[in-house]
């Protein structure tokens, strides 16, 4: 049964989330250009710890058979490359280069009172409805 009392975790973690991206610095505008520039590693750093932490917590999900917290059995599909991964990533980060934000915190730059962001997180909404319209007319 899914009651709003079920789902608060998730707003707890979320919450959690996005007070350490703040104290890390991972939403600051500066940071980001900074790392686009060359000009730091702060951001590759932290960029390179998520991929490691990543890396090893798929390593040990298959390893040691890890379920999920309803005992739901963890399934890695393979992915199949295509070059429209290409040309998604360089719009991606372009976007994020211009804007200075990336889906993940944007929702913590809006809380710490960067309400401009909203302009960039109401766009990704708009890019997300049009590539599912247009999804079937484009090479996968």
């Amino acid at each position: 049964m899914n009651t709003w009392f079920s789902q608060l975790k998730y707003l707890v973690i979320g919450t959690l989330f996005g007070i350490i991206f703040v104290k890390a610095e991972v939403i600051s505008w500066f940071r980001i250009q900074e790392m686009f520039r060359l000009q730091s590693f702060h951001m590759y750093g932290v960029i390179g710890s998520a991929v490691m932490v990543g890396m090893l917590s798929v390593w040990l999900i298959k390893k040691f058979n890890i379920k999920t917290l309803d005992g739901e059995t963890v399934v890695f599909h393979p992915k199949k490359f295509n070059k429209g991964q290409i040309y998604g990533g360089l719009l991606f980060g372009l976007g994020w280069a211009i804007t200075g934000a990336c889906p993940g915190p944007l929702f913590a730059q809006i809380g710490v009172g960067a309400t401009v962001v909203a302009v960039t997180l109401l766009s990704a909404i708009a890019g997300t409805w049009v590539y599912g319209r247009f999804r079937d007319q484009l090479p996968h």
